[in-house]
């Protein structure tokens, strides 16, 4: 009998059942922890729907259960990531397929899919561990046979490799080497002196640029998946974010804007390909003998200028639309040393001077 008493050393509520699962076995279980009676009732209908469907249930419907349970279980700001994670880079490719058809083979390939966007190691690798949550979630609450993930293997690394990133010089001399191609110049003069990431400089379209505020409007990311051009909000709620470019980046967008004919509001800016500026920017290292570093590198470098510029990390996290300041520390504290030890010298100096 399906039924819900509340535990006597914790006061919270817990439920013992019966159900099917979806390979036909009986099976008798308990879950705990609910804060009321009705909680724990709730999630028994929504168990008992989904163990006697055989999973033949959309993977969007799996992640809306999964959704629900971890909500009162972790931080608002967890919560967050979780979503937009799985919004961006799970949904578009899962969500309207069964998940009992999605196979090794299927996360291999998305797995592919990801890894050509030249994302940092370490996102690729929380990328691949969210997907692999929600199965684990599926395997351990509603008995799904097992994990594909873990046939597929994971991608990524859990911990950042070394730096790479471009000097201001570097990258004058790899811009002269692409000056013949205005698009190529455009988009990575946009790239270097802006810090946005690749998605949302491909997104860019003309109503995005405010000339009277000489601004850039980021709130959308564009990206290629399972062979069609998605576009979706940017990665994180910081990601929506104006930013105040200079002079000359103005003119020359807009000087690039003038020669793209027919071009309406709401089209591309810049309608091509991330492979396109891989292969430009390969062709641009070849010609000016400057170190290889990845097009992602690119937005490392911008943030490695505002650092020698003098800029807090609070500022650079605004415009590069991390979601915590914590992230822009993290990720470029190494550029910070010697920046400390000036400022200990300086509170040596204002001692000193306390007792002359």
């Amino acid at each position: 009998m399906n039924r819900a008493t509340q535990d006597p050393k914790t006061g919270k509520w817990m439920i013992q059942y019966r159900y099917t699962d979806w390979q036909g076995k009986r099976r008798k279980s308990t879950k705990r922890g609910f804060k009321t009676k009705r909680e724990a009732e709730k999630w028994l209908r929504e168990f008992l729907t989904v163990s006697e469907r055989d999973f033949d249930m959309k993977f969007q419907s799996l992640v809306d259960l999964y959704l629900e349970d971890m909500h009162t279980r972790i931080r608002e700001s967890t919560m967050r990531t979780k979503r937009y994670i799985i919004d961006l880079k799970l949904l578009p490719y899962f969500g309207q397929r069964k998940v009992n058809e999605i196979k090794a083979a299927d996360i291999r390939a998305w797995q592919n899919e990801l890894m050509k966007q030249g994302y940092s190691q370490t996102y690729l690798r929380m990328i691949n561990n969210q997907l692999s949550a929600i199965f684990n979630y599926a395997v351990q609450y509603y008995d799904l046979k097992n994990n594909p993930c873990r046939k597929a293997g994971t991608i990524g690394k859990s911990k950042a490799e070394e730096m790479n990133f471009w000097t201001k010089e570097e990258f004058t001399l790899f811009l002269d080497a692409v000056i013949d191609k205005q698009q190529s110049y455009v988009a990575f003069e946009v790239l270097y002196w802006t810090g946005i990431r690749v998605g949302e400089l491909l997104a860019l379209t003309p109503k995005d640029i405010d000339i009277d505020r000489k601004m850039l409007r980021i709130n959308k990311s564009y990206q290629r998946l399972n062979r069609k051009d998605v576009i979706t909000p940017p990665k994180t709620p910081k990601s929506n974010r104006c930013i105040k470019i200079p002079d000359f980046l103005l003119k020359d967008l807009l000087d690039y804007r003038e020669r793209l004919y027919g071009l309406q509001e709401e089209d591309r800016l810049f309608s091509f390909s991330k492979s396109y500026l891989e292969s430009e920017m390969s062709r641009g290292i070849r010609a000016s003998g400057v170190k290889r570093i990845r097009l992602h590198d690119l937005r490392h470098s911008a943030a490695s200028m505002l650092v020698e510029l003098g800029f807090s990390p609070l500022e650079i996290a605004e415009r590069l639309g991390h979601e915590k300041i914590e992230t822009t520390l993290n990720t470029y504290s190494h550029l910070y040393p010697d920046k400390q030890d000036r400022l200990a010298a300086r509170l040596e100096e204002e001692h000193r001077r306390s007792f002359e």
